[in-house]
């Protein structure tokens, strides 16, 4: 039986780690990887009284909250207790215009690996008449679409608004083909990625672009894809022009690593990482965006009609935990991929005592061997790309301004 998680408050004291957190664990070395889920506001901020008695009211009834990690021994511990001034935060940037300094102080400052929950909530101060709350947890601990069923409990005034979670379903003969397949190449000499190869510094940079989400939409209908292929083929194109900028020559095509949730329904406010990766090749040597475009679809599409998200899923439940661990790490490590390449969708606005968030943006710090971390956050009627990326690209920030000019040419007839 399934714990029925922050429902009925009867939470088991422990839970073992799944085998995604495991993997996380031995790729970080067993030091934090942060995660941070960003909510941007205009108007006059909340007070940090208040912010605390929001946490303190729902901390308790939303049960990722409740545990922390045990390290050592491959588990989650339940704590009953939560000292809500250790966990609520307050910040001054007045000078942070477009979030990146938020989101740099998110990735830089230390996380708590006391026996505590590994999870902050932040209160940030910007320019005039502009602030930011952080919900930013250890991504050892939790995934992206369980920070944003979180976020959404413990912040917002409605609970309602999150998508779906994933219903578990039967894959194909083919996505079981293509999930070994891509298993066995994991094991295999590193793939080229000259725009991402190379020793990191261990430092990151991050930078943000927002964009209607509309505009993804009416793209995708044109060229019969999603707004998440609209957005990996926009990204490809901007690598494309980024390397070709810098080394006059076409990038091959670049191998990345595709997040995708298993979070099932009754699953939303479980600890741990319920998702599986991936590999998918993002066509950078394609001088056309509408092909590029094409090429993301057709590629895109396999991964959907051979339900691969579920042959992974099944691969890893199947397989011991540590060896199933072990392959985890190889699948997202910087000698296979260039990076994790997500599309969080948030659903509708987050709402914080009666006012509505005006862009949302999830991201991640890099590690094992990662140099760049790419994200698409959905909220309401706005996307955020943001690119988290290690300072060795030093030019890496002019991705977000090429995203948005590869997103021009696709909208060209």
């Amino acid at each position: 039986m399934r714990p029925d998680f922050g429902t009925d408050g009867r939470l088991p004291s422990a839970l073992s780690m799944g085998t995604v957190d495991v993997a996380f664990h031995l790729a970080t070395g067993g030091n934090p990887v942060p995660l941070a889920f960003t909510f941007g506001f205009e108007g006059r901020a909340p007070t940090l009284d208040s912010v605390r008695a929001r946490v303190a009211e729902r901390a308790h009834r939303v049960a990722t909250l409740r545990y922390r990690i045990a390290r050592g021994r491959g588990k989650f511990r339940r704590v009953d207790r939560i000292a809500v001034d250790r966990h609520v935060h307050e910040a001054w940037l007045p000078e942070d215009t477009d979030g990146s300094a938020t989101s740099r102080l998110m990735l830089s400052r230390p996380m708590s690996t006391d026996d505590g929950p590994p999870w902050d909530v932040w209160l940030v101060h910007g320019p005039a008449d502009r602030h930011t709350l952080v919900y930013r947890t250890d991504h050892t601990f939790q995934d992206g679409m369980g920070a944003a069923y979180t976020a959404r409990a413990l912040l917002g005034d409605h609970p309602e608004g999150a998508p779906a979670p994933q219903r578990p379903a039967r894959p194909t003969a083919q996505g079981l083909a293509d999930a070994l397949g891509e298993v066995v190449a994991a094991f295999r000499a590193p793939t080229p990625k000259p725009a991402f190869d190379g020793e990191p510094t261990g430092r990151v940079d991050v930078c943000h672009a927002d964009t209607p989400l509309a505009r993804l939409r009416a793209i995708a209908r044109a060229h019969g894809g999603t707004v998440t292929d609209v957005y990996l083929a926009a990204l490809s194109h901007a690598v494309r022009a980024w390397y070709l900028k810098d080394t006059g020559s076409a990038h091959p095509p670049l191998p990345v690593s595709i997040p995708m949730s298993v979070r099932a329904p009754g699953e939303e406010y479980a600890p741990g990482n319920r998702m599986v990766t991936a590999r998918l090749l993002l066509p950078c040597d394609e001088e056309s965006p509408q092909r590029a475009l094409a090429r993301v679809v057709a590629r895109t599409g396999r991964l959907r009609e051979s339900r691969r998200r579920d042959a992974m899923r099944l691969l890893l439940s199947a397989s011991p935990r540590s060896l199933g661990a072990t392959v985890g790490t190889r699948l997202v490590r910087g000698a296979f991929v260039a990076g994790p390449v997500s599309s969080v969708n948030f659903g509708t606005a987050l709402v914080h005592q009666g006012v509505a968030a005006r862009r949302a943006a999830v991201f991640a710090g890099v590690a094992s061997g990662i140099r760049c971390v790419t994200t698409l956050t959905s909220q309401h009627d706005t996307a955020c790309l943001t690119v988290v990326h290690d300072e060795a690209l030093a030019t890496a920030d002019e991705l977000p301004d090429l995203w948005l000019a590869a997103l021009l040419e696709l909208e060209r007839p």
